[in-house]
């Protein structure tokens, strides 16, 4: 079942913003991140055939932006840490101090908390994105949400 240059049409129209602002979170900022949302959606067509259908066509595409990033970033793909010097990507709807605690997660776990709660996947597809299992992306959600109440919750609380 491949995909239909119509699907991905849709699809960009409609997350371009969601995808881009995912992908400032690993390239370290928006106009390199509009590039990487520029070339993934290329190859995604180029390779729309590729699509098997075995998950939603949203998780196959951000796959292949997490890949786009990552290869953006080489020095990313062996430490997973961005450079402190990087800005945040502009999440309008977050507030700052979580923005800011957001922004402390380790770069993973900031990735897998995005993909859930901003691109709203569940969790095979943030499993099958990541390459991991979807006991470790519980788990990571599950330590991501322990150290944002820490950041977040006022001492004494």
């Amino acid at each position: 079942m491949a995909a239909t240059v119509a699907q991905l049409e849709e699809l960009y129209r409609t997350r371009f913003t969601v995808y881009r602002n995912g992908v400032a979170g690993i390239v370290g900022g928006v106009e390199p991140a509009r590039e990487v949302v520029q070339e993934t959606f290329a190859r995604a067509l180029r390779d729309r055939r590729r699509f098997r259908g075995d998950g939603s066509l949203e998780a196959w595409v951000w796959r292949i932006a997490v890949n786009c990033a990552l290869r953006s970033r080489r020095d990313l793909r062996e430490s997973w840490e961005l450079a402190p010097e990087q800005p945040a990507p502009e999440l309008a709807p977050v507030d700052g101090d979580v923005r800011e605690a957001l922004q402390a997660l380790p770069p993973r776990r900031r990735l897998v908390v995005f993909l859930r709660y901003f691109a709203d996947l569940p969790y095979a597809e943030i499993a099958r994105i990541c390459g991991v299992s979807e006991g470790t992306v519980a788990a990571t959600l599950s330590q991501s949400h322990a150290e944002l109440r820490d950041r977040l919750t006022p001492e004494g609380a």
